[in-house]
């Protein structure tokens, strides 16, 4: 081989080797501004256009009975700038007003899913409620969902597994998904930290986490005490990601995500051994393509539920067990863009959970930009 020929291979494999660190090295940085800036701002307006021209004539998202999904599209438009008086929006507003309910619950009459309906119908009215046309309608839901909470009233007393939670009627019994809705629909109310139906939804919340702490006596914690969440400790104690072989209950991150948002909707200080250990399970389980846990299952519900939380926790970078910065509000920006379908929306190929909806899933996914709006 001649001098020439050698050099310029050397030359040729130093450039690779150069491009493939710079590569990496990109990997790593985040985009420019204004590049960011202008994927979101086309992701958003795609996910929008696709809902604009999905709407129902009566002013509904969804063929599912009752107000959820709509309350759900409703709210995504309502947080990236429309206004009451947009015809989607109105038409939307009008079709959730007729599921308002004399007890004060917003739900289908017939609902099993009474907390969930209300809760969501609640941050919907309390995002359109800009000129206080939904002051009532707000006082009435939030004492409907205090009432439907389990407490005393239903005869369980601090120590049971059930108190201070929220679930969906047909089971009577509390979930941590519940649950969560029920702990933002009362902070988008305005409750803090000392309301009492706060304090009593935070029992249950700790409740759900693989820690053994004075506010967590269940047997759960100790087969598992990775400090993550699972659904549920009451009626025997129930994890959608199954049990580990000692018994104990699995951790995943849509649950982990809703546990560590609603602690800190609920005041909990970042400093508490709850929040720590929530976000170091998170540390450890980084992840934008599945919802660690459960693969492909309910994926979109948790992007919003990841979104809301580290939008919740005050952090713009959050380092991986691994060391790794992840410039997150990025990262989710790019990862739900590469998933948008041609037409604009949002689906799951694992339809469980609804997720095969695309008016949900996209009303998901828009939530969760909304809370990755780049800074």
């Amino acid at each position: 081989m001649s001098g020439l020929l050698r050099t310029w291979l050397l030359a040729t494999a130093a450039f690779g080797m150069v491009a493939a660190l710079a590569s990496a090295v990109r990997a790593q940085t985040p985009a420019k501004a204004e590049d960011i800036q202008q994927l979101y701002q086309r992701t958003v307006a795609r996910g929008i256009q696709y809902l604009e021209q999905h709407q129902e004539p009566d002013g509904s998202f969804s063929k599912q009975v009752g107000p959820a999904v709509t309350a759900l599209v409703c709210t995504a438009l309502l947080r990236h700038g429309r206004s009451v008086n947009d015809p989607v929006v109105k038409k939307a507003l009008k079709f959730l007003e007729s599921y308002i309910q004399p007890s004060g619950g917003i739900h289908h009459p017939r609902s099993r899913y009474r907390n969930y309906e209300t809760s969501v119908a609640v941050m919907c009215f309390k995002a359109a409620n800009r000129d206080g046309r939904y002051d009532q309608v707000l006082k009435n839901a939030e004492r409907f969902l205090k009432k439907i909470q389990w407490d005393e009233t239903e005869g369980k007393d601090p120590s049971d597994p059930y108190y201070g939670g929220a679930g969906y009627g047909r089971h009577k019994r509390p979930d941590l998904s519940n649950t969560s809705f029920l702990i933002e629909a009362l902070k988008e109310l305005g409750a803090g930290p000392d309301d009492p139906a706060m304090k009593k939804a935070l029992k249950f919340v700790s409740r759900c986490q693989n820690l053994e702490t004075e506010h967590n006596t269940t047997p759960f914690a100790a087969k598992n005490p990775d400090g993550g969440f699972y659904y549920t400790p009451a009626e025997g104690g129930v994890s959608q990601a199954g049990k580990t072989p000692e018994g104990g209950l699995r951790s995943y991150a849509s649950m982990t995500y809703a546990g560590l948002k609603s602690m800190i909707y609920a005041g909990v200080d970042k400093n508490d051994p709850r929040v720590k250990a929530a976000v170091e399970w998170c540390r450890r389980h980084y992840d934008l393509k599945s919802n660690p846990g459960l693969g492909l299952a309910g994926l979109y519900y948790y992007y919003h539920t990841f979104a809301k939380a580290l939008d919740a926790l005050g952090v713009d970078v959050f380092e991986d067990a691994q060391g790794r910065k992840h410039h997150w509000r990025h990262e989710l920006i790019r990862e739900l863009a590469s998933r948008q379908q041609p037409d604009g929306s949002w689906v799951n190929e694992n339809p469980r959970w609804l997720e095969g909806d695309p008016n949900l899933v996209t009303a998901y996914a828009l939530l969760a930009l909304a809370h990755a709006r780049p800074k």
